[in-house]
């Protein structure tokens, strides 16, 4: 039978596969699908969106953490079923939004919301927004670094640029616990990366019992495995110059770790972002090639961060995202206002990168 997507559950034999996203929209929402006027941002965190109906839309945005515990989801499940009809939405940066259908609903709703502090109200406009990262130590098997405990470091930092508009505009800051790149660090504002700089270290005595050879060769993306045999045991070997520690060997095969407590760093990226506003998406590039990763605090990158939103925030024009403020200063200022030493390690891409690698001696050493 063809499907029918106005009737999806006509003639269906499984219940396998996500419901309809309707079902989870409020009905002023849902009413007003593909209509809307205009929003406002009334305050921090409060925007308020217009629809061609007339009707408006009140959403209150709260910063959430990415890994939540079931308690603190259904504090939020009771906030949503007292003042917004049960309805409650995640954002990609991994906020809250509560949204209300008249403005008579928001000041009881934000009450509610200030009462407990596991739920700040801010994260819209010029802001810094809520940190997106990845999976870290707590569910990773190849991080360089840790996530969760890091991002939470950095935005104890700058939780007052959360809940203010105090900033040219909007901040995104990302974090990538390996080269992998679950997260959106090519493309943040300030984005921190982790980074192993060892090549895999090759249990040669068990790799053959709990490998397949063939899969760990054939996951590499730059070909620096190739089987061996050592000491009459079939293994593999590393070309340690080839290899980009990007950890798909340990993927496939156990027997290959490269993590290492003192060699694993963290990467401080800039300037990238995906909006077509005044300017073109921008990638990130390296401006800190590598700081320490020194838990529970991290003090160095966390300074790190700190000292680039707030020489961006005192030096930087009106709307004009970070990238756009390097660029029009230079590189070359950027480095010197933010009193980062240059080597041949930043801003260009990775070495393998021919046709982007800068090839001229057109930067200004000062």
């Amino acid at each position: 039978m063809p499907y029918d997507p106005k009737n999806p559950m006509k003639d269906r034999i499984t219940d396998i596969g996500p419901r309809h996203y309707e079902e989870f929209m409020p009905p002023v929402i849902k009413k007003n699908f593909g209509k809307w006027l205009y929003h406002e941002i009334l305050e921090p965190g409060v925007l308020m969106h217009k629809a061609e109906s007339g009707d408006e839309v009140y959403t209150v945005r709260v910063g959430a953490a990415r890994l939540m515990s079931i308690e603190l989801i259904r504090d939020a499940m009771k906030i949503a079923d007292k003042h917004c009809e049960g309805y409650i939405r995640w954002t990609t940066r991994n906020n809250i939004e509560f949204m209300v259908d008249n403005k008579s609903k928001l000041e009881p709703l934000k009450a509610d919301l200030k009462a407990n502090p596991m739920f700040p109200i801010g994260g819209t406009g010029a802001c810094v927004t809520n940190i997106v990262h990845t999976q870290g130590w707590i569910h990773c098997h190849t991080p360089a670094i840790d996530a969760s405990g890091i991002v939470k470091s950095v935005m104890d930092d700058l939780f007052k640029h959360f809940q203010s508009m105090d900033l040219p505009a909007q901040v995104r800051i990302a974090l990538a616990c390996c080269l992998n790149m679950c997260g959106a660090v090519h493309c943040s504002d300030i984005a921190m990366l982790g980074f192993h700089r060892k090549p895999p270290f090759v249990q040669h005595e068990v790799i053959s019992n709990i490998c397949e050879i063939p899969l760990a060769v054939a996951a590499c993306p730059t070909g620096a495995i190739k089987p061996a045999t050592v000491e009459g045991k079939k293994s593999v070997s590393v070309n340690a110059a080839r290899c980009m520690f990007c950890g798909n060997c340990y993927t496939m095969c156990p027997a290959m770790p490269l993590m290492d407590a003192e060699a694993d760093c963290v990467v401080i990226m800039v300037g990238g972002k995906i909006s077509n506003r005044i300017s073109a998406p921008k990638f990130s590039k390296v401006v800190i090639p590598a700081l320490p990763s020194n838990p529970p605090r991290w003090p160095e990158v966390v300074a790190a961060v700190r000292n680039i939103l707030e020489t961006y925030a005192k030096d930087a024009n009106k709307y004009e995202r970070l990238g756009e403020w390097v660029e029009r200063i230079g590189w070359e200022k950027f480095f010197e206002k933010c009193n980062l030493p240059f080597d041949v390690k930043t801003i260009d891409d990775y070495t393998l990168a021919y046709n982007t690698l800068r090839t001229t001696t057109q930067f200004k050493f000062s």
